[in-house]
């Protein structure tokens, strides 16, 4: 198992240069220049050529990129030109409210996306079958954008049970943050509720096709018996890898949901600072998140390899 860890590991490294050479790029392709954004209306040419040489845009691009990489070895992710703020503080401040979101989400599609894929499997070609495929398809065609407005309208303006938007920390009230994180969280987890559900139902009916399910049922074992102690056992497994995985996309795709539900997370953080050109924190969050994403991908070879027995043969 170590050598797997290590071999796994070693595949990451050039990965993530790659990435942090990625998101470093990314500034070109950001419009404005950032020096004449923080020198005013006035943008004295003095005031201009100072901003440029304190964050170092006077310097060449593989020059600006060593210095950026060097900072990030040593834990400093840079300063906020807008908010004049360490990024990592930022960022700590953040990770946070997203991991919660995410966390909800993955956690609402698990408890739904699951059991509607075994029963679709277990009852397949009936109106089980066909209703839980006529939701996930639901799940995966409706943008999120427009379900989250129209669960706003409903529950919200229409009902009032929730509020339409805002974030309140759990340590303020527990209670109130639930309440303003389940509908976004809802949203968040439609298509990987179908993603689970689609790979749950796929996975079933391989397994309950197999010899032993067959000769467990001809041995007389009760049908639940058969689907959760024998079937569900191995068709689970690249159900358990795919939800790593969903973690990390989650966390990076809740760019949307975030700023429809105005939750102070990743998602807004990015946007703000795509809007006014700050490339610190870009590059921060973009970087935390795929590194993030990176590591959980890790995370779901190392859960595969111990979960299937046929890896460690």
């Amino acid at each position: 198992m170590l050598t797997y860890i290590v071999r796994r590991l070693l595949i990451s490294v050039p990965t993530i240069v790659f990435v942090s050479i990625v998101v470093f790029g990314l500034q070109l392709l950001l419009p404005g220049d950032p020096a004449l954004a923080l020198a005013g209306e006035e943008r004295d040419p003095q005031v201009i050529a100072e901003l440029r040489r304190m964050y170092h845009l006077d310097e060449p691009i593989w020059r600006q990129y060593l210095i950026w990489v060097g900072n990030v070895l040593n834990g400093n992710l840079g300063e906020s030109i807008r908010l004049k703020m360490p990024v990592g503080e930022l960022v700590a401040a953040k990770l946070p409210v997203t991991m919660q979101l995410a966390s909800m989400a993955i956690l609402i599609a698990i408890c739904i996306g699951i059991p509607m894929g075994i029963i679709s499997a277990v009852k397949k070609e009936t109106l089980l079958d066909y209703g839980a495929n006529v939701v996930a398809l639901s799940g995966i065609s409706v943008p999120s954008f427009w379900l989250g407005i129209m669960m706003i309208l409903l529950f919200s303006v229409n009902l009032g049970w929730l509020p339409a938007s805002g974030f309140v920390k759990p340590s303020e009230s527990l209670s109130q943050n639930l309440q303003t994180m389940i509908m976004p969280a809802i949203v968040l987890s439609s298509v990987t509720t179908a993603i689970f559900m689609r790979h749950t139902r796929s996975a079933m009916l391989a397994v309950l096709r197999s010899d032993y399910v067959r000769t467990a049922r001809a041995k007389g074992l009760r049908e639940p018996r058969v689907v959760f102690r024998h079937a569900l056992r191995n068709a689970i497994i690249p159900v358990v890898t795919l939800g790593a995985i969903q973690l990390g996309e989650l966390m990076s795709g809740a760019v949307l949901t975030e700023q429809i539900f105005t939750i102070p997370g990743f998602g807004k953080l990015i946007v703000d600072a795509v809007f006014n050109r700050d490339y610190a924190v870009v590059q921060g969050v973009v970087l935390c998140t795929a590194t993030g994403f990176i590591f959980l991908n890790l995370c779901a070879d190392l859960i595969y390899f111990l979960v299937n027995p046929r890896m460690r043969g």
